[in-house]
């Protein structure tokens, strides 16, 4: 019997956010490229929150835009509320954070997909990895085809042998009722890959006109909207924006959720994946925290032409009637009407691979997204785009690109995917980031641009933009610090509106924007020279004098960072000649494969006298 035979160079397996940006980036770098979907419909779909950014994450999405990927740009065209969050913080965990249209967002992304050259879009399951003498040469799919290809991207998200359970029901379906991806598992296990069981959940969707909002807090977007795509224009994304609303449980919700814990899958045993620690059923934050009583409740519209409502913090997998009642008992849903369910998934074990994202052992295979022991539209995207770009640069036989903790939030993500034990699924946070005051959200552009440009997703116009706002914030900061203001009245005066301490000598403008209660902007009316400037580089100025001595004692902290990071590892080296090595050591070098001494000391279980006796053979051996 004959069966279809196609050539490409890329094939990406997954149509979610990581598959996405993966199956985008290997096209515009110019390859073949195919993405596999079990449903065209579920093309960036939104199966649990519509929102895009969030404290740490906003953080991904400004870094995958300056590297040149499509996140930004998509949720741009279709936010409906948009928020800076941490805003009375410092500027380090400034996070944006935007709710989406979750069928627009869906549409459009598909739209962009559909109009990029070199790349194909297929429904079908891929249901087997062709492999030869360690390399990848293509993928069988379930009607019998044959995909031959130089390189592949597993962007599988919760399909795999995916099961939705709710109470005592469970059903073996992918998210939002779509088909699961029931035989690549297998394929995996059979070329050696090691598999986790996750769980995901979302909450109730709440038809909006069974809601009494009056029972609630309105939520409203920021005033002024600020894109998250450093290439939007600011002025295209200042829209009427649609309320959000907050609520709470009480102590009723909880005494509800209390009685009917044996009927919980997650306390029967019926749900065998280990779900997020950061993302918890409601079940699990009423028993871990039993001393709150109440917990917040937000209400977010799914989109302009839906009257569905998203009811974060309330995920759940209690049977039907108990969520009914739970809900019902919340100020506000007292009569709502509901849809639900929980997923559990099969995933990887990301030390397997590389932070290129390459698994170590099948030259060709790459991972990206949730398959990779992740959870979150931006992690998945974020990873995807690096899986995409490294898939395609090796088959150009080009330089693969790696991000270090030093240079990015996507850096801080791989690197604990692939050099620490999860045993849950990894949720990004600002706090994981040692060096977050350099990696802010409002400087991705210029920490970050040069590199999509040197992996071809970047164009020379956007190229020569970012080096122009370099040069400008360079000249201005110059300026402001070798700008000279005398104790005159007008100073004074402006100082005491601001209940800033009166000079009692001359000072430097620089000098003034350092005091916590003025700023660049504060002091705009004593600046008689000061040039017109973009906004965006006003921001950077005001932030890099007022942060100077913090900037400066991180940079000091990166450069020690570097310097482990530079003393590579061979990838054959044999740890068994390592001597002094202690057995656990031995054992977790030898798993986790580390590529530097910096990576091998955030092994757990990996000495600092560990990496001493390693320093000291690899010295002794060049």
């Amino acid at each position: 019997m004959r069966t279809l035979v196609e050539d490409y160079d890329i094939v990406v397996v997954g149509a979610g956010h990581a598959g996405c940006e993966a199956a985008l980036a290997g096209a515009r770098l110019g390859l073949n490229t195919v993405m596999f979907t079990v449903s065209v419909d579920s093309i960036a779909l939104m199966p649990c929150n519509p929102n895009v950014g969030g404290s740490s994450k906003g953080h991904l999405v400004r870094e995958l835009d300056a590297l040149g990927g499509e996140m930004g740009k998509n949720i741009d065209k279709t936010f409906i509320q948009s928020k800076m969050l941490n805003c009375s913080k410092g500027p380090a965990v400034h996070s944006l954070r935007a709710q989406a249209d979750k069928q627009a967002y869906s549409n459009e992304m598909r739209k962009t997909l559909e109009n990029t050259p070199n790349l194909t879009i297929k429904q079908g399951e891929v249901t087997k990895l062709l492999v030869e003498d360690g390399k990848i040469t293509g993928v069988k799919t379930y009607s019998g085809a044959t995909y031959n290809c130089k390189a592949v991207v597993l962007c599988t998200g919760t399909y795999l042998k995916a099961r939705c359970i709710y109470g005592d029901v469970s059903n073996y379906t992918g998210p939002n009722g779509l088909q699961a991806a029931n035989y690549l598992t297998d394929s995996l296990k059979e070329l050696g890959i090691e598999m986790f069981r996750f769980k995901t959940g979302t909450p109730a969707r709440i038809a909006g006109n069974t809601i009494d909002y009056s029972k609630m807090e309105e939520q409203f977007g920021d005033e002024r909207v600020v894109p998250f795509s450093f290439s939007t224009n600011p002025e295209d994304v200042q829209i009427e924006q649609k309320s959000c609303w907050l609520t709470y449980t009480n102590e009723k919700t909880h005494e509800i959720i209390r009685a009917n814990l044996d009927r919980s899958p997650l306390y029967s045993g019926m749900i065998e994946g280990t779900g997020p620690r950061y993302c918890p059923s409601i079940e699990d934050k009423v028993v871990r925290f039993a001393d709150k009583n109440r917990h917040q409740v937000f209400i977010e519209p799914e989109g302009l032409y839906t009257n569905e409502m998203y009811i974060g913090g309330m995920s759940s997998s209690l049977p039907e009637d108990v969520q009914e009642e739970m809900y019902h008992s919340v100020p506000g849903l007292e009569h709502a009407k509901i849809v639900k369910y929980a997923i559990e998934y099969d995933c990887i074990n990301p030390r397997q691979l590389y932070p290129t994202l390459e698994f170590k052992k099948i030259k060709g295979l790459f991972s990206g997204g949730q398959f990779n022991g992740s959870s979150g539209y931006e992690e998945a995207a974020a990873q995807g785009l690096i899986a995409g770009i490294n898939a395609a640069l090796e088959v150009k036989g080009q330089e693969q690109l790696i991000l270090d903790r030093s240079e990015a939030y996507i850096g801080v993500l791989i690197d604990d995917l692939v050099t620490k034990e999860n045993h849950e699924p990894y949720r990004m946070m600002t706090s994981r980031a040692e060096y977050r005051l350099l990696l802010r959200q409002d400087n991705a552009d210029l920490r970050l641009r040069k590199k999509g440009y040197q992996a071809g997703l970047i164009s020379e116009e956007d190229y020569q933009k970012i080096l122009t706002k370099e040069e400008q914030i360079k000249t201005e900061i110059s300026r402001v610090e070798h700008t000279n203001i005398g104790a005159n009245k007008e100073v004074q005066t402006l100082l005491e509106s601001y209940n800033s301490t009166p000079l009692k000598s001359g000072t430097t403008l620089a000098e003034l924007i350092r005091r916590p209660e003025l700023s660049y902007e504060a002091i705009k009316p004593l600046d008689k020279e000061r040039p017109e400037l973009p906004w965006d580089v006003q921001e950077q100025v005001d932030i890099n004098i007022k942060y100077d001595g913090y900037i400066r004692r991180q940079l000091k902290q990166v450069e020690q960072f570097k310097k482990l990071e530079a003393k590579k590892i061979p990838t054959d080296l044999d740890y068994e000649k390592v001597g002094s090595l202690r057995i656990e050591a031995r054992q977790k070098l030898e798993a986790y494969r580390p590529i530097s001494i910096g990576q091998a000391s955030r092994i757990s279980g990996v000495s600092p006298a560990d990496i001493s006796v390693l320093l000291v053979y690899l010295s002794s051996t060049k």
